[in-house]
């Protein structure tokens, strides 16, 4: 069990993994905290937006929507690989998910098939938005790549896990297709390969 770091904490770990970092707002005390709790936290999780431009991006995932209050996430990570921080606290970004595969996160081995709906995702999980359509065609920056793993090994260093702590919603929730345009197997060896 993993209490969850604090906000500057947080910070100082994306800085020392080397990203460019972007403040939006009073993002230190913009959660969903009073929705339930936020932590033991077990790991991380990566989405993409189905968004395009940055501005528009960051401020959905900030807000956003009448069906869906942000914050969506704690961090966005742009086409340009900045990481731009939107809450820090419980973000409506994992929904519930498989038991199964929380356990496995915890545990840090092979996932099971994710067939369940049963576990709060956005009380166990640190979760990054990645600007993309998500169509499978929309192209991931090399840059980007770079930034993402870079956010989710420093997350991982901080807490001592390895990549087998990083996940992708389409693993957590039945139905979500989310990062679509690369494998989480080949992404979980780029966290690796920086967490060396």
């Amino acid at each position: 069990m993993a209490a969850p770091m604090s906000a500057d904490r947080f910070i100082d770990a994306l800085r020392n993994e080397g990203l460019t970092v972007v403040e939006v707002g009073a993002w230190r005390t913009h959660n969903r905290n009073h929705k339930g709790p936020w932590g033991p936290v077990h790991g991380v999780m990566i989405h993409h937006t189905v968004t395009r431009g940055t501005a528009y991006t960051v401020q959905l995932c900030r807000d956003g929507h009448e069906a869906l209050p942000g914050p969506l996430c704690h961090g966005v990570i742009t086409k340009d690989g900045r990481v731009h921080l939107v809450g820090y606290g419980r973000a409506n970004h994992a929904g519930s998910g498989d038991r199964d595969v929380l356990a496995a996160v915890i545990a840090e081995r092979r996932l099971p098939p994710d067939n369940e709906r049963d576990t709060d995702g956005n009380r166990h999980f640190y979760g990054f938005e990645c600007e993309n359509l998500g169509d499978g065609r929309d192209p991931w920056p090399t840059v980007q790549l770079d930034a993402m793993a870079r956010a989710a090994a420093a997350v991982c260093r901080v807490h001592g896990w390895t990549e087998r702590s990083v996940i992708g919603h389409l693993e957590w929730q039945p139905g979500k297709p989310d990062p679509r345009g690369f494998t989480m197997n080949s992404f979980r060896t780029r966290v690796g390969e920086r967490l060396q």
